[in-house]
């Protein structure tokens, strides 16, 4: 394939990626609006069934290779720590702020991460943010800020549960993304999230109890749930990952941006979400802050990075 085919592709491929994330937090919204589904449910059976079909594919594509990584004590444990404090306690944040608000406006507050991570990188740095990264702190600052009194200082135009939810939303995905480290360097991604979301599903599901639950079943409800475990997982992550190793991943990770874009036009049209003005502004600030992160991310004169924060997706 010529080199501007693969790019192309690449792009693509990363693109869909990315908006099958954001139409997976709609299909969320879809269930809790209409289907009275509630976000632990949820969260457990997504896990549960979406680690299954992650581990499943593992297993295609490594066969036994697929356990190597309960082989070390050091990286089971640190794959067990994963799943509940990273992947399941984002998980779990990110539904509860699409049941409390909507899937745009969760996902916009979700991005709010790789600045969470910048100011953890720069503590442990024992540095001031420089330049850029300044501008970037800035920025999702404001857009918190215009999201959530529409530049008001006098009045409140999300409920404190929304903002609650969407920000802790946020600390849980800066969490998901630094805490597995050198397992996704070690281990194929479908084994760090397969078995991760799967023992994520059965701690949750030990302390939810989901029998318990009693959504509204149907068509819609079945085809929701395929959009949130099928479409927002296996799909999404194979060809956000497969465009990624075509494009590199600070393309891709800019391509990724898309996820809370078209949670905001998804939920917009198929949900009839209603934003004002100020919403689409403060979302503007708040990806416009991922922006610029992403550009200081871009390597030096000398092929070094000049900071480091890591992308995350889904």
């Amino acid at each position: 394939m010529k080199t501007q085919d693969r790019q192309t592709l690449g792009t693509m491929m990363a693109l869909v990626g990315g908006t099958c994330w954001g139409f997976s937090g709609c299909c969320g919204q879809f269930l809790f609006e209409q289907k009275e589904v509630q976000a632990p449910w949820l969260v457990t059976v997504r896990l549960f069934f979406a680690g299954m079909i992650l581990i499943m594919i593992g297993f295609r594509l490594n066969g036994r290779r697929n356990l190597d990584i309960f082989k070390r004590r050091r990286d089971a444990v640190h794959l067990l720590l994963f799943a509940v404090f990273g992947i399941t306690f984002c998980q779990f944040t990110y539904f509860m702020a699409i049941q409390a608000s909507n899937a745009g406006t969760a996902t916009v507050l979700q991005y709010l991460s790789p600045v969470l991570i910048l100011m953890v990188v720069c503590i442990r740095g024992k540095r001031l943010p420089r330049g850029l990264e300044l501008g970037a702190i800035g920025l999702s600052l404001l857009g918190t800020f215009v999201i959530g009194t529409h530049g008001d200082i006098h009045s409140f135009h999300i409920t404190g549960e929304a903002l609650f939810w969407g920000l802790l939303a946020a600390v849980s995905a800066m969490i998901y993304t630094m805490i597995p480290g050198g397992l996704i360097l070690r281990y194929d991604i479908y084994q760090v999230l397969g078995f991760g979301m799967f023992i994520g599903g059965i701690v949750m599901g030990i302390s939810v109890r989901p029998w318990t639950y009693q959504p509204v079943w149907d068509a819609g409800t079945a085809g929701a749930l395929g959009g949130v475990i099928v479409v927002g997982t296996a799909l999404a992550f194979g060809l956000y990952l497969q465009g990624v190793s075509m494009i590199g991943p600070l393309k891709g990770s800019v391509m990724g941006s898309v996820e809370p874009i078209s949670a905001v036009i998804i939920s917009v049209f198929w949900l009839k979400t209603s934003f004002t003005p100020a919403d689409f502004a403060g979302f503007a600030l708040i990806l416009g802050a991922v922006f610029v992160l992403t550009f200081a991310q871009r390597p030096g004169p000398d092929g070094v990075r000049m900071d480091e924060t890591q992308d995350s997706g889904g």
